[in-house]
């Protein structure tokens, strides 16, 4: 059965339903096989307006290889079926025809051989879209370093872990040290992770991010000669579990086939600049909270009298992100 006649009776379907939702958008996937195959699921609600009809546009080169299969579940029906196109989707013209006359919208979701992953929302004003060509080298690095710094500055969990370092360690070397110990902790687990040669559940993992921030907390409101004795070692293996953190990220992002080395070093460089740019920032403020002039002396805010308001601030932060990321609260 051709398609054509296939989205014949997927019109007549439609137009049994009493109830009509022209809002709903419809859905236009395809993924890419190999060999210029094409696997292609084309969706709309079951209530779609009379006299509108929707129809996929694929490129002109695809020719469909067997009978669509036709099912709904739910307010939707769908169509299934697989083309050969001779050629590669990238610089391919996708797109819906018909939106602009029912008014509505449509996704459209490639998943092409090398990984990447096109999204992209169809209006009655462009019901067709141009796949990209996959990106130079630089490009790639440039969007993954990108993709890592700004990961980096928006979790507020791995920045309160690096404020508490801060103000635990004494010394500007061995401040380089326990930095440096938490990067290569992180950047361990995050290939491990992201090549999928470890994994872990990302929830357990949360819960243990901000434990170990309170730690951290906890270490930082102690007294005498033993608080932040050899803090490079915490580092370290806090740093293994945040790995697992910034490998959820980067999945969610997704890891192009064939150019996985390099995103991987673009997300971790991303991240590194994203933390020496933090770090700086608060170097740069103490620095200039010392250059206050002598009379606000005994105002000035030193580091040694912020730790222990820094320790209170930061546990009781991270012992609320426990709370609320251990499982027994979503049960």
């Amino acid at each position: 059965m051709a398609v054509r006649h296939l989205l014949l009776a997927l019109a007549l379907l439609a137009a049994g339903n009493a109830a009509a939702h022209p809002l709903d958008p419809s859905l236009l996937e395809l993924r890419e096989k190999g060999e210029g195959r094409i696997e292609v699921l084309w969706r709309e609600p079951a209530s779609a307006p009379r006299g509108t009809r929707l129809s996929p546009i694929l490129p002109r080169t695809c020719r469909q290889l067997a009978p669509a299969g036709l099912s709904q579940g739910g307010q939707r029906i769908s169509l299934r079926w697989e083309a050969k196109c001779g050629e590669k989707l990238e610089g391919a013209e996708l797109g819906v025809a018909g939106l602009e006359a029912r008014g509505t919208d449509a996704l459209l979701r490639v998943h092409l051989s090398d990984g990447r992953l096109i999204q992209a929302v169809l209006r009655g004003s462009r019901e067709t879209f141009v796949i990209p060509a996959k990106p130079s080298a630089a490009a790639l690095l440039a969007d993954y370093l990108r993709l890592g710094f700004d990961h980096l500055l928006s979790g507020y969990d791995h920045l309160l872990f690096v404020l508490g370092l801060l103000f635990l360690v004494r010394g500007r070397r061995a401040l380089l040290l326990t930095i440096t110990a938490f990067t290569l902790g992180h950047s361990v687990t995050l290939s491990l992770a992201a090549v999928g040669w470890v994994s872990l559940p990302s929830a357990p993992v949360e819960a243990a991010i901000a434990a170990s921030i309170f730690v951290l907390a906890l270490e930082l409101a102690r007294e005498g000669q033993d608080r932040g004795r050899n803090p490079w070692k915490m580092a370290a293996v806090f740093g293994l579990l945040h790995g697992f953190g910034f490998a959820a990220a980067l999945a969610e992002a997704g890891l192009p086939q064939g150019d996985v080395p390099l995103a991987l070093l673009g997300f971790n460089l991303g991240i590194e600049i994203g933390q020496i740019v933090f770090v700086a920032a608060i170097l740069l403020l103490m620095e200039a909270l010392d250059r206050l002039p002598a009379k606000w002396k005994e105002a000035k805010p030193s580091i040694e009298r912020l730790s222990l308001p820094a320790a209170y601030l930061i546990g009781s932060l991270s012992f609320y992100w426990l709370l609320e990321r251990l499982p027994i609260w979503g049960a």
